[in-house]
């Protein structure tokens, strides 16, 4: 019944088709797309992370290398971090919508449990088993059945997100994730202590 309910809309192999066709203004409320950020509006530095779902080198980054970036220069207010998401399948879109389904303050928290889980959801065996599976990480944050397929199912939403990563991602010239924008800078997945010798040399 999950799986029905969405397979029209968002299938796979019609996904980039389905985006493309459609001419997106700006919708109002909470189909609106809003940059998610964690850190000091005022931090000298903004690193913005282009990231997707299921991407599992994003998966290292956030598990790996996040927790060290978020204690050393997130939670000193050094650092204003924006979280950007890439959509290369229809499982990373779904994932997205997920995230965004509950209050915004719980957004970084469905962002771990999505990587924290990404091995089990994201390559399951079927488009019917990714659903269940992130249905599942929903219940786990207080979202049942029926938000769950409305949040999937919100078409405005799913375009607007689309749409932002484009135009972002066209913007900062991104090509693959996760890539990282240091004032301004792109740079490719890196280990933390050049991340850090960046974000030094960011704050001189």
């Amino acid at each position: 019944m999950l799986f029905k309910m969405f397979r029209s809309i968002f299938h796979i192999s019609t996904f980039y088709i389905l985006m493309a066709t459609f001419s997106i203004a700006e919708s109002e409320g909470n189909n609106k797309y809003l940059d998610m950020s964690m850190g000091s509006p005022n931090a000298s530095v903004t690193l913005i992370e282009y990231a997707s779902f299921t991407c599992p080198h994003c998966a290292e980054f956030h598990n790996d290398v996040f927790p060290s970036l978020k204690k050393e220069y997130i939670d000193t207010n050094k650092v204003k971090f924006i979280y950007r998401e890439v959509y290369f399948d229809a499982a990373g879109l779904w994932a997205g919508l997920l995230a965004r389904c509950a209050e915004k303050e719980k957004y970084f928290g469905i962002v771990k449990l999505l990587y924290n889980k990404q091995k089990k959801w994201a390559f399951a065996s079927s488009e019917k088993e990714i659903l269940n599976e992130l249905a599942s990480i929903g219940r786990q944050i207080g979202i049942n059945e029926i938000q769950f397929k409305d949040c999937l199912s919100n078409k405005d939403k799913a375009l607007n997100l689309v749409q932002a990563y484009q135009e972002n991602a066209k913007k900062d010239e991104i090509t693959s994730t996760p890539s990282l924008v240091i004032e301004n800078v792109v740079y490719k997945n890196m280990p933390y202590e050049e991340i850090k010798l960046e974000i030094e040399k960011a704050l001189k």
